[in-house]
């Protein structure tokens, strides 16, 4: 290019619009907890570029909805939380048999100071609650020999080398006390208007009328013998789809929602119960529904499970397979809408050759929120539920 006269080589000023402002992070500063759930706090400035200089501007000249967080989520390392107990209550009656409390709060090992019991909800936790006995009341004595009855404590040994026993119970308050034979299950009696809501129904077949209930959501249950599918149909409905109004069908196969054309669907459980929801915008309105059971086209169980229906009951584990065979094996539990569930663990013994690892475990969920609570070793319990089913499983 010598031979070529060369170009005077000069800038031009290019892009003279202004930068718009942004938002500029600096790096977070140190967790606010040694362990577990904590926050970092980060500065957050508002800035424009202005010849090739960052210029300080005040927050409202950025965009609001752009702002970082000022303070963001961190963990360390996980903290070892655990329970922690008051001392228990006295006996709450001066004779015969009573109930003892106490309180449990969730513990940091480190500062020894109670957090959110959230902290704690992985970790099985120990009774709350507990009998007791002040001695015999003075008519209780007399009605005990009137009737030349006895009173007969179960000891640990006449229980299995391998067991797990507890007592299942429906609470409104505080009925943790249940007698040793469970009674049979209650049929209910007001099968129609307003009475059927949070019932329970354990006919083979009958027919169920939800309309003019008077409320806006309304539940009732159907429960068979382990085995037995229920199949359901809608006689008539009066619901006012556009509304938002509808039926709501769950069990543990299945979940259908629906409104429009109900008349015209059979709705199968294929299970042994059946829960059906409604609800309802004008009080007035609802469906008249007709079910029926019959034997269940597939197994959907195991030889070793079992179904409870209430008000209470005991569940003792092992029980004896024929071909011996370990499962695991699953307890069903299923009350009336309107009831909740209480579990108290009252004897766990795995024997001293048993496997006492990880894999052997009582495993218990709620099937509301479907939750699940894991119990390990010889750790006796209490648990209560949210909702009206629950499920326990025996592992190893």
């Amino acid at each position: 290019c010598h031979p070529v006269a060369k170009p005077e080589s000069r800038m031009e000023v290019c892009n003279v619009h202004p930068c718009p402002p942004r938002w500029k992070v600096a790096p977070a500063g140190p967790c606010s907890s040694t362990c577990g759930p904590g926050l970092a706090l980060q500065q957050v400035t508002c800035v424009q570029m202005h010849q090739g200089q960052e210029v300080l501007l005040e927050d409202h000249l950025c965009p609001v909805v752009e702002k970082p967080l000022t303070s963001i989520p961190c963990v360390i390392r996980m903290c070892s939380y655990e329970w922690g107990f008051s001392e228990w209550t006295e006996c709450s009656t001066s004779c015969g048999n009573g109930v003892q409390t106490r309180q449990d709060f969730c513990i940091n090992p480190l500062t020894r100071k109670r957090v959110n019991p959230v902290f704690c909800r992985h970790f099985p936790k120990s009774i709350v609650v507990r009998g007791c006995s002040a001695g015999p009341c003075p008519e209780q004595a007399l009605v005990a020999r009137s009737h030349g009855a006895e009173l007969q404590a179960v000891t640990p040994a006449t229980r299995p080398a391998t067991a797990v026993t507890a007592k299942w119970g429906r609470y409104k308050g505080l009925d943790l006390l249940p007698s040793a034979v469970p009674p049979l299950p209650q049929e209910p009696t007001e099968e129609t208007g307003g009475g059927v809501c949070g019932k329970l129904f354990l006919n083979a077949t009958n027919v169920i009328n939800m309309t003019g209930v008077g409320s806006r959501d309304c539940t009732v249950t159907i429960g068979r013998p382990l085995g037995e599918e229920i199949t359901i149909s809608v006689l008539e409905s009066s619901l006012n789809c556009t509304a938002g109004e509808f039926l709501l069908f769950s069990g543990r196969m299945m979940w259908r929602k629906g409104c429009r054309k109900l008349p015209l669907s059979l709705i199968n459980s294929r299970t042994n119960t059946l829960l059906v929801k409604q609800r309802l915008l004008m009080p007035e309105n609802g469906v008249i529904l007709q079910y029926s059971s019959r034997v269940a086209t597939k197994k959907y169980y195991q030889d070793c499970d079992k179904q409870l229906f209430g008000p209470r009951g005991e569940i003792v584990y092992p029980v004896q397979l024929l071909d011996g065979r370990p499962e695991v094996c699953r307890t069903f539990i299923n009350v009336a809408p309107r009831h909740r569930v209480a579990i108290h663990a009252l004897y766990i013994d795995l024997g001293n050759g048993s496997n006492q690892t990880q894999s052997n475990y009582v495993l218990i969920r709620d099937v509301s929120t479907m939750k699940m609570m894991v119990f390990h070793g010889k750790q006796q319990f209490f648990w209560k539920s949210t909702g009206s089913q629950v499920e326990i499983e025996f592992h190893e």
